[in-house]
């Protein structure tokens, strides 16, 4: 049963990225088997799932310790799950607080890791790459900087670019009109997005106060706020915050495309509202401890994705307790009036696609290299 694959998502951008990966991997070898951990857009693509990314979805240094006793038994159950399928290789999508440690374990029993969606060890420090050498067979990574600071150390990498780009430009939008109809959003006033994030405890600490923030711009301006809701969240927890705002799921690119502005969490979506054009602040906010701790550990002066890329702070960070109705309202307002930086910014996104494209589409870059190292491993 060498053709069984472990694969490990934690997130719902992992989950995304884990899907349109393995739906490239079986183009190419159809008879492979993959098992693991990921979300509805995974096991869409025939992956079997032990755990889903609801379960998994911990932020921050204080949830993982509340959660430990669970995270354990995961860990257990994924090596019970190797040991019955006899599986030989791993392929493990960013998640690097699970994904390392778990790496560790599986190279113990004699499985090959490979990594996809490289850990931030830019942001953290190199101190995992000694680790990383050991118990990763091979890395795939998004970004042209990665790559130089894996192969100064010695690590297997390949450079594939990011995913995002071929997802945006292959996705099929409505239109402006359809998205409004669909959703009943009144065509006379343009939307100011809010993306909370993923994660249950991320949301009840950011959403609050962007909600307050962003009624007070809509209500000035004359915009209409919204909420994007991700896959793995229920729309009426969302809901809960306001009864009077309109929450959408499942069209996240569709109100990207078509919003005036976004206030959206720290991470992957960034870099999608950068993509698609969207000025936006950052917003992000965790537990005292945990925000400390990164404090002390994390060495970037900014946090946003769509930032690091560029070099720069294209746009505005809030960050812990400057994420406040107040502040998130004079951040959203000063953008909107001074047309010169709005438009700045829209002019900055336009190079971001050229920093984020390597040869290629790649998710099928990442798929033949995956595809390859396979077969090498079982030839030799």
């Amino acid at each position: 049963m060498k053709n069984n694959v472990l694969i490990i998502a934690g997130e719902a951008s992992g989950d995304m990225h884990g899907a349109n990966l393995v739906r490239e991997v079986k183009a190419l070898a159809p008879g492979l088997n993959f098992y693991g951990l990921g979300g509805s857009k995974m096991k869409a693509e025939g992956v079997n799932i032990l755990y889903p990314i609801d379960k998994l979805a911990f932020l921050g240094f204080v949830e993982v310790l509340k959660h430990l006793p669970f995270i354990k038994k995961v860990k257990r159950e994924v090596l019970e799950l190797v040991k019955e399928k006899n599986i030989q290789y791993s392929i493990l999508i960013d998640y690097p607080g699970f994904n390392l440690n778990i790496a560790e374990k599986l190279h113990k029993v004699g499985v090959r890791n490979i990594y996809f969606i490289s850990p931030q060890i830019w942001a953290w420090g190199k101190k995992r790459l000694k680790k990383i050498k050991t118990f990763i067979s091979k890395m795939i990574v998004l970004f042209d900087f990665e790559y130089t600071l894996y192969k100064d150390a010695d690590v297997d990498v390949e450079w594939i670019g990011h995913p995002l780009v071929d997802i945006i430009s292959e996705y099929n939008f409505l239109s402006k009109e359809e998205l409004f109809n669909k959703f009943n959003l009144d065509k006379e006033k343009e939307v100011l997005l809010i993306l909370p994030g993923s994660r249950k405890n991320e949301i009840k600490k950011i959403l609050p106060d962007c909600i307050n923030g962003v009624k007070r711009v809509c209500s000035e301006l004359n915009l209409q706020p919204v909420i994007a809701c991700s896959d793995n969240i229920e729309e009426d927890m969302l809901k809960g915050f306001s009864q009077d705002l309109k929450v959408v799921k499942g069209f996240t690119y569709d109100l990207m495309k078509y919003s005036k502005f976004g206030v959206i969490k720290s991470g992957t979506s960034t870099l999608e509202a950068g993509l698609l054009n969207l000025p936006m602040i950052i917003v992000y906010k965790t537990s005292p401890l945990t925000y400390w701790i990164s404090k002390k550990l994390i060495q970037l002066k900014s946090i946003g994705l769509v930032n690091i890329v560029a070099g720069e702070q294209i746009v505005p960070e809030l960050i812990q307790d400057d994420v406040n109705d107040d502040n998130i309202y004079k951040n959203i307002k000063s953008l909107l009036i001074d047309e010169s930086r709005y438009s700045s910014i829209k002019e900055k996104f336009v190079s971001l696609k050229h920093k984020l494209q390597n040869k290629g589409n790649a998710s099928k870059e990442a798929a033949k290299i995956i595809v390859d190292f396979l077969n090498e491993a079982k030839r030799s």
